[in-house]
């Protein structure tokens, strides 16, 4: 395992606690990131949508930008989280902010997507419980539309509040290669569909020749992503977290650069 050398590309906090754990197993990493977080301006839709948090059956967190930003304003707003509202979190990492913060959170104990969240048991017993069902999402802008279809498809109703948007910082054409060159980069981590879809953005004409490199993707539909790309070696960590990382390392051999 100890053979593998990163990229890493997640927001700057996230790739500086990834590479101290990766680090922690002897295991090198450059850090890259190509997702950078801005918060939305407060707007009256946010105030009034926490305003009246009572009036949901659930709260649905996809994101630890999406919890970050969430608990900011239900601090802002209420004295005291509501004792016996449901959160839930895509994501053992997100459910660690919301459950600092006091609130009662259900996440999945495996899978950090959308379709594990919709599997949990807690779930859909408080789906049912509920007369008239309604859900509000936390996340970033022109986030993934298959949870509120899913659950709409239950008789749901489903409201969405963004907090975030995600946008490739800003880096000189060849950035990418470059790193991969200087670094002796032998495997590339992304967290997200849209850090995939900024690390080929930021590619450009040199994604052919990247996209040997053993790719490392958090979740199946991120992997069916990457191969429809052309990513020839893609390795599905089934979490986005560190832990689910290291699994993946120990089981696939590092290539020779």
């Amino acid at each position: 395992m100890n053979g593998w050398r990163l990229l890493l590309t997640r927001p700057t906090e996230e790739c500086a606690a990834l590479a101290a754990t990766l680090a922690e197993q002897g295991i090198f990493s450059a850090s890259l990131p190509l997702l950078a977080i801005e918060a939305l301006d407060e707007s009256a839709e946010h105030t009034d949508t926490i305003l009246g948090l009572a009036r949901y059956s659930a709260v649905i967190v996809v994101s630890k930008p999406a919890a970050r930003l969430g608990v900011e304003l239900v601090d802002r707003y209420w004295p005291q989280p509501l004792a016996d509202q449901p959160w839930f979190s895509v994501g053992a990492a997100t459910a660690e902010i919301l459950d600092d913060y006091g609130l009662r959170v259900y996440c999945p104990a495996e899978g950090d997507d959308s379709e594990a969240l919709l599997a949990l048991p807690r779930l859909q017993e408080v789906l049912v419980d509920a007369l008239f069902p309604r859900v509000l999402i936390l996340r970033g802008e022109g986030g993934r539309e298959f949870l509120a279809e899913r659950l709409r498809g239950q008789g749901v109703q489903v409201d969405y509040l963004a907090l975030y948007r995600r946008r490739l910082p800003d880096y000189p054409p060849g950035t990418l290669a470059a790193t991969v060159q200087a670094e002796r980069l032998n495997g590339l981590v992304v967290s997200s569909g849209q850090g995939l879809e900024h690390l080929r953005t930021l590619a450009a004409d040199d994604w052919p020749r990247l996209a040997r490199l053993p790719l490392f993707v958090p979740s199946p539909r991120v992997a069916e992503q990457a191969r429809a790309a052309g990513a020839e070696i893609v390795v599905d960590c089934r979490g986005a977290n560190a832990a689910a990382l290291l699994a993946a390392l120990q089981m696939q051999p590092a290539p020779d650069l």
